[in-house]
């Protein structure tokens, strides 16, 4: 099993002592987003998690007790883009704090384990095609020896996001500014030894330099993991996107970043009901079991076939053996 901490919520940001509870506990409870009465018990035992997979904009709480995930081969998505807080009001500083931090768990991990996502993408009178090159150079310059790849993807304004982001005028970017931005994004990131990989676009854009990519990655987890992987696509993502299928334990509406791009929080009100039933020792995160809910142990299990190991890792580097 791929564990996935969280595309629903910042769990690194904001949950990681809950997190390690987990971790320590040996298991996590996680209800059901479309009929809430169900609840799945989790195992998050070593032998059944293959790799954990971490989406976060701002770690900053885990880097003391990464030592607790030894027995784990796990790797980060870290999103960092070149919006201010009118767009994402719940982060730090970027130049004073997220970018150090992404610098400090790269130095700790090694730098194939911490990918930068600078996504989605959108466009307003602000936030031009001009803007996002710039800022992409920028923050490029500054993980330069601290990762080797970007993420990028093309915002898609689904009804949510069009409600929370009401006044900011954002729009996706058309065919063409899409070739010309991520064109623009490989040409900085080869300046500073990255390569740069889409994220779910239907656009091909290798000719500009920059290919499909997967976030949670079958081949990164398969160096990682030292044996070949049978899990297949997952079939909860959309059409376009690649990733291997993983079990997430996270739960919507509970981010504190305030992306007014997010599909995952519905409102500012949601967001604080969610936060305010935090327990840090619950099996769930942001709720309690009620007397109506029923739990149910999933059935998961390693993907990985030991009778497939084709290398090994020396996970405290980022080098391969």
């Amino acid at each position: 099993m791929i564990l996935s901490v969280s595309r629903r919520t910042d769990i690194p940001g904001y949950y990681s002592d809950w997190f390690y509870n987990r971790i320590r506990e040996g298991f996590a409870c996680v209800r059901n987003p479309m009929n809430p009465h169900q609840i799945s018990k989790i195992n998050l035992s070593p032998e059944v998690v293959d790799c954990i997979v971490f989406w976060t904009k701002n770690p900053a709480g885990m880097l003391e007790r990464l030592e607790e995930l030894q027995a784990y081969p796990y790797y980060f998505q870290f999103t960092l883009t070149g919006y201010g807080g009118d767009v994402e009001p719940g982060l730090p500083d970027k130049r004073g704090a997220v970018i150090p931090t992404f610098q400090r768990l790269s130095e700790k991990i090694g730098r194939q384990r911490v990918i930068w996502r600078y996504d989605p993408v959108f466009l307003n009178e602000r936030y031009t095609c001009a803007y996002h090159q710039t800022a992409f150079a920028r923050i490029a310059d500054s993980l330069a020896g601290y990762t080797q790849r970007a993420v990028i993807s093309f915002g898609d304004m689904y009804a949510k996001m069009r409600r929370n982001a009401a006044g900011l005028q954002l729009r996706s970017p058309s065919a063409e500014e899409m070739r010309s931005l991520a064109r623009a994004f490989a040409a900085s990131a080869r300046e500073c030894e990255m390569t740069v990989e889409s994220c779910a676009e239907s656009i091909d854009l290798a000719d500009v330099g920059v290919r499909h990519g997967h976030c949670i990655d079958r081949e990164l987890i398969e160096r990682l993991t030292g044996c070949r992987l049978t899990g297949g696509k997952d079939k909860s993502q959309r059409a376009e996107c690649g990733c291997l299928e993983s079990v997430d334990i996270g739960t919507y509406n509970t981010c504190g970043n305030g992306c007014k791009y997010c599909y995952a929080n519905y409102s500012e009100e949601s967001v604080r009901r969610g936060r305010n039933a935090y327990d840090v020792n619950a099996p769930l995160l942001c709720g309690s079991v009620g007397a109506a809910d029923k739990i149910t142990e999933r059935k998961v299990k390693s993907l990985c076939n030991p009778q497939m190991d084709f290398l090994t890792v020396n996970r405290k580097s980022d080098s391969f053996i």
